[in-house]
C-alpha cells in the first residue's frame, strides 16, 4: 500500500491502523525491555565514547577492537570511581543506624500523642494496628528478600551486557553505517547521514552537558550542607547530583532522601527545614539557568513532553525508562524534523514558541488581502 492510497482510506481505518500500530510498538517494546534497555544505553555509550576511541585509534594507531576495549574500560573506571565514593559514604552513614532508629522511635511516639490527643484513638489501639502492619511485612518478607536478590542480580546483568553490546558498536560501526545506508536506500543516503551526525551531535552535546551539570549541583549542595553542619553533605550533595538527572522527579526524591537523613542525624530539627530550601531553590536555579546554558541544544523539547515522557518511560521500563526518555524523544524529535510526513509530531515535541509566533504572523499576513483603492 503506497501513502497515496491510505490518505485516501476514511479516517476510522486511518485512525485504526494507528492505534494497532501503536498497541503492537509498545507491547513489543515492554516485551522486548530485557534486550531494548541495555541496546539503547549501549548505544548512548558508544556515541560518547567514540571521539575517544577514534582518537586511540587514529592519533596511536591502536586497533580498533583495543581501542574500543580501552575506551569502553576507561567508562568502567569512571564509574567504578563514583560508586566506591558512594559506597563508603554509605558504610558510614550505616554506623549512624542506631542514632535513626532512636530518632524514628521518638518522632512515632510524638506521632502517637498527637493522634490520640486529636482523634481520640488510644495507644494500645494505635499499636495494635502497628504489630499487626509489622506481622504481614514480615510474613512477605522471604518473597522481598528474593525479589531483591532477583533484581540485583538483573542489574548486574543488565550492566554486564550494557557493555558489551557497548563495544561491539564501537568495533562495528562502520558495518552498522553501511546496513543503514542500504536498508534506506541510495536516494536517502544524504538525509541518512544528516539524521545520525545530527544525533551523535546533540546526544553527545546532552551526555557530556548533563554530566557537567550534575558535577555542578553536587557540588553546590555538598558545599551548602557542609555550610550548614550536615552530616554525610558529600553523599547527600552526590544523591541529589545524580537523582537530579530525571527531570522534575529526581530532585524531589533527593530532597525526601536528604531530608530523612538529616532528620535522623542532624541535632537540631530546624536544619531539615534548611535542607529542604536548599534543595527547592537549587532546582530553580538548576531548571532555569543551568538547564538552559549548559544541557540546552538546538534540539528544545517542551516541559510538557518532559515530563510526559518520563512518566511513560517509568511505566513502560522503570528507572531506566526515567533516564532513557529524554534522549530518546530528542532523537525522535530529530527524525521527526526531517521527514516530511512526521513534521507535525516534531513541531508538537518542541519549544520553539518564537519562530512559531514569527511564522504564524507571515501566514497571517500573507492571507490577509491587499487593500483595494478606488
Amino acid at each position: 500500500m503506497t501513502v497515496q492510497q491510505f490518505k485516501g482510506m476514511p479516517f476510522y481505518v486511518k485512525l485504526a491502523s494507528v492505534l494497532f500500530s501503536l498497541i503492537a510498538l509498545v507491547y513489543i517494546v515492554i516485551v522486548a525491555k530485557e534486550i531494548l534497555s541495555p541496546l539503547i544505553f549501549s548505544c548512548l555509550f558508544s556515541i560518547l565514547l567514540l571521539p575517544f576511541a577514534a582518537f586511540l585509534e587514529n592519533k596511536l594507531r591502536l586497533p580498533r577492537s583495543a581501542a574500543s576495549m580501552l575506551a569502553v574500560l576507561s567508562l568502567l573506571a569512571c564509574i567504578g570511581g563514583l560508586l566506591y565514593v558512594i559506597g563508603t559514604q554509605v558504610s558510614s552513614l550505616a554506623s549512624d543506624w542506631p542514632q535513626f532508629q532512636d530518632q524514628l522511635h521518638k518522632s512515632q511516639n510524638d506521632i502517637m500523642d498527637w493522634i490520640r490527643s486529636s482523634f481520640h484513638v488510644t495507644r494500645h489501639k494505635q499499636l495494635t494496628f502497628v504489630a499487626n502492619t509489622t506481622d504481614k511485612v514480615v510474613a512477605s518478607g522471604g518473597s522481598v528478600v528474593g525479589a531483591t536478590l532477583l533484581s540485583l542480580s538483573s542489574i548486574l546483568l543488565f550492566l554486564v551486557f550494557t557493555f558489551i553490546y557497548t563495544f561491539f558498536f564501537l568495533l562495528y560501526r562502520k558495518l552498522i553505517m553501511r546496513f543503514l545506508e542500504s536498508v534506506f536506500g541510495d536516494e536517502n543516503k544524504l538525509m541518512v547521514h544528516d539524521i545520525i551526525e545530527k544525533v551523535q551531535f546533540i546526544i553527545r552535546k546532552y551526555i557530556i552537558g548533563l554530566l557537567i551539570e550534575m558535577a555542578i549541583v553536587a557540588t553546590v549542595v555538598s558545599v551548602v550542607f557542609m555550610m550548614l553542619g550536615v552530616k554525610y553533605a558529600i553523599l547527600l550533595g552526590l544523591i541529589t547530583g545524580l537523582f537530579n538527572i530525571i527531570p522534575y522527579i529526581g530532585i524531589f526524591t533527593a530532597l525526601i532522601v536528604s531530608s530523612a537523613v538529616t532528620f535522623a542525624t542532624a541535632p537540631a530539627q530546624s536544619t531539615v527545614i534548611y535542607v529542604m530550601i536548599t534543595l527547592v531553590v537549587t532546582h530553580l536555579i538548576d531548571s532555569n539557568v543551568l538547564l538552559p546554558v549548559i544541557v540546552g541544544s538546538k534540539v528544545r523539547i517542551n516541559a510538557l513532553i518532559t515530563v510526559l515522557g518520563v512518566i511513560i518511560g517509568e511505566m513502560v521500563w522503570g528507572i531506566p525508562g526515567m533516564f532513557l526518555s529524554i534522549p530518546v524523544i530528542a532523537v525522535l524529535k530529530i527524525i521527526f524534523d526531517r521527514v516530511e510526513s512526521l513534521k507535525p509530531w516534531g513541531i508538537i515535541l518542541g519549544d520553539e514558541e518564537h519562530k512559531q509566533n514569527r511564522l504564524a504572523k507571515k501566514v497571517v499576513v500573507k492571507d490577509e488581502p491587499a487593500e483595494t483603492t478606488e
